[in-house]
């Protein structure tokens, strides 16, 4: 009796999850996006039956929400310093960072739904899908996105303090932000997936992707993707009739001129993942495919990725560990990328016909793709990239504590950091900033310096008890560098961190000023020397008094040190600290 029991409720919980639909499953015309509470509630009633998926909640969102993080472990198993000991992968899965791009929520729901009824949850793969990123936006709900071809209601792009996201992730500006670095580094994915809907040409493809740049990811990573998990992807997303092509399609121009590999710095979710030697894509579904056909594209390529980790599991946990041990002994680093356009390859593409007709709007030739036209041809594919800037790591970094956030944002990525147990002066090296260019209208509510200029010199630099102490031997070297450089294309000095060092904090008065220039020129004949030839070659030094006077002050004794000078210290030589 009891076991015709068992059995009865066994059925009846197989049955209750089977009808748990989606709402975009239950909508009449699948042109439908569940909104954030539909799909916490959903993910909730789900979880009160399946004791392979538990849910965690990480901090708080800008608009108060925490960000929840819904896990499926085929063993049941939850805690993820105990996963890692069991030598099991973990795939993080990001979704609706730009919630007008909601294929992955509402396909998510789905996949997680049938692995678990299915029992098809991978043995050695542990699944993590961040249910819905971007609530601020989610909840701002309606139609902004005009070039977009369905959900008929959707999430707008910036967050509760009109932030995009996905450009956020190495400056943690937003609350997101901090809580998905919170996941990441708890969780420590070897694979992550962003899932996206795409901008561009008119093509004849659902599917396109992202993958972390070849170029600047680690070689080992690179070898792999390229060969294995990529081309395994293509080719499994083909046979599943969703053919892909790489993303960029129009971006750059028409597809005819070819497509440009994406180059995602650490502000996007790939970039940063990059810096923790994590494999990343992000899927870019196309914006003018209908809505369901682009969410079951999307669900497709989440089977297949998880499928190939599966399969691949002990060589990407082998890799990951062979990585950060690379990672913990190299020596350079790139900071700046560009695109090699003397390297070119060929890849099939299929599109519609470019074509011009008048506008009904101005009356002028206007662009529109001809879908009666369609065409299959070769075009270009430009996806090389050659590091244009390259740094070689110190042996520390001295990081004075004034500078939280940057100590902050350290921590929750798990940087191991010392602290100075007095206070101590160092013989280190200190960059000068000698030159940088700055927009004129933010971005991202930055004013992003780029193309700087540094004068390293060697000093003597007094820090005090509690200053921090990076010492460059980590796995997360990369993250390391690539912040504390200020020529870093994304680098803490690029967004605006220690702006304050860029202003003089003490001046002079001229008139004072006068005699007191008078005399050191007459008492110091090199500095004497020093103005003559800079006039010399100087006709508007020359020509100031201003200038001249400014001259001598910036040469004297007086003035300060700090100005200009980025204040983390680049420790070149092994050196006995007294550390607690």
């Amino acid at each position: 009796m009891k076991k015709n029991i068992f059995l009865l409720f066994s059925v009846f919980c197989c049955l209750h999850v089977y009808a748990q639909q989606t709402p975009f499953e239950l909508s009449k015309d699948k042109n439908y996006t569940a909104t954030y509470d539909e799909v916490i509630t959903y993910y909730k009633s789900l979880a009160k039956q399946q004791p392979q998926m538990r849910l965690f909640n990480y901090g708080s969102t800008d608009i108060g929400k925490p960000l929840t993080l819904v896990v499926l472990s085929k063993d049941k198993v939850f805690d993820p310093v105990l996963i890692k000991k069991q030598n099991k992968r973990v795939l993080l899965i990001n979704n609706g960072i730009h919630p007008g791009e909601p294929e992955g929520i509402d396909a998510s729901m789905m996949l997680v739904r049938d692995l678990l009824k299915k029992n098809q949850l991978p043995k050695d793969v542990v699944l993590c899908f961040i249910a819905l990123y971007n609530i601020d936006g989610s909840i701002n709900r309606g139609v902004s996105r005009i070039n977009q071809n369905g959900p008929r209601a959707y999430g707008f792009r910036g967050n509760y303090r009109n932030l995009d996201l996905n450009r956020d992730f190495i400056k943690g500006d937003s609350k997101n932000a901090l809580a998905f670095a919170r996941i990441l580094n708890t969780w420590q994915p070897e694979v992550l997936l962003d899932n996206h809907t795409s901008d561009g040409a008119d093509y004849q493809y659902v599917m396109t992707l992202i993958e972390t740049q070849k170029d600047k990811q680690n070689p080992i990573l690179a070898n792999y993707t390229t060969k294995t998990l990529t081309a395994d992807l293509y080719k499994d997303m083909k046979k599943s009739g969703f053919e892909m092509i790489p993303y960029g399609a129009g971006e750059q121009g028409l597809p005819d001129s070819g497509i440009v590999s994406f180059m995602e710095t650490p502000r996007f979710s790939t970039g940063f993942a990059a810096q923790h030697n994590i494999i990343s894509y992000m899927t870019e579904t196309h914006m003018l495919k209908p809505f369901d056909k682009r969410v079951w594209a999307t669900y497709t390529f989440m089977q297949h990725l998880i499928s190939i980790c599966q399969r691949d599991a002990k060589l990407l946990g082998t890799m990951k560990k062979q990585v950060d041990a690379e990672v913990s002994k190299q020596k350079t680093f790139a900071l700046n990328w560009a695109l090699d356009e003397s390297k070119v390859d060929t890849i099939t593409f299929k599109g519609y016909a470019a074509e011009y007709k008048t506008s009904d709007v101005s009356g002028l030739k206007r662009l529109f793709y001809d879908r009666s036209s369609p065409y299959t041809k070769p075009v270009k594919f430009y996806n090389t990239y050659k590091a244009t800037t390259t740094i070689n790591k110190p042996v520390a970094y001295i990081i004075p504590q004034a500078w939280g956030k940057v100590i902050d944002l350290f921590k929750l990525n798990k940087v191991a950091m010392s602290r100075l147990a007095h206070d101590t002066t160092l013989n280190l090296q200190m960059y000068y900033i000698g030159d940088y260019k700055t927009p004129a209208k933010p971005y991202e509510g930055h004013y992003i310096h780029s193309n700087v200029q540094l004068n390293p010199v060697d000093a003597k630099v007094r820090f005090y008890e509690g200053d921090y102490v990076v010492y460059v031997n980590q796995p997360i070297n990369r993250y390391i560098v690539e912040t504390l450089e200020p020529q870093g294309v994304d680098s803490f000095f690029a967004w605006n961190f220690f702006d304050s060092i860029l202003g003089k904090k003490e001046y002079f008065s001229d008139y004072v000023f006068e005699d007191v220039a008078a005399q050191m020129l007459k008492d110091d004949p090199a500095l004497r020397k020093k103005l003559d030839d800079a006039k010399a070659a100087d006709p508007k030094l020359a020509a100031s008094a201003a200038a001249q006077l400014n001259f001598v002050y910036r040469n004297s004794p007086y003035f300060e040190k700090t100005y200009l000078r980025y204040p983390v210290g680049r420790l070149l030589t092994n050196t006995n600290l007294n550390l607690k």
